[in-house]
């Protein structure tokens, strides 16, 4: 039994070796503006979701495109011998969180006020090389 555990243990090793992540927290941006972006790049090669988000003309795809840059970054780390070129990288999850809400309020008409919503997002990335994963 314990052969076949240390088995398993090395294949997670293996499979965690292959995918790495980035997260962008607080980030001042509504989540349903972040998610029209994220949705383009989902599942997508790394180098054409970098060509999508540079030449994207929304806010929010400035800030996903440092992020996968990080994520990129971030999978070299891990991946020191191996090339991206060969890994053939692509976007195997990108998540788009509600964060934290900035409340405020602003005046309306007859001495009323309505509550005006400031809201930020989670996001995290996930890369993973195709070559080796079986998805």
């Amino acid at each position: 039994m314990g052969v076949r555990k240390r088995e398993m243990a090395e294949r997670i090793k293996e499979e965690k070796k292959q995918i790495a992540f980035a997260k962008l927290n607080n980030c001042p941006t509504s989540p349903r503006k972040m998610r029209l972006v994220a949705d383009l790049v989902r599942g997508e090669k790394v180098e054409r979701a970098l060509h999508i988000l540079r030449f994207n003309p929304k806010e929010a795809s400035r800030r996903l495109e440092k992020l996968l840059l990080s994520a990129i970054a971030n999978w070299q780390a891990k991946n020191e011998d191996a090339s991206i070129e060969d890994a053939d990288l692509f976007v195997k999850e990108i998540r788009v969180d509600g964060g934290s809400m900035l409340k405020r309020l602003r005046p309306a008409p007859q001495g009323r006020a309505h509550r005006i919503r400031k809201r930020s997002n989670h996001v995290t990335i996930v890369v993973a090389a195709k070559n080796n994963t079986q998805s």
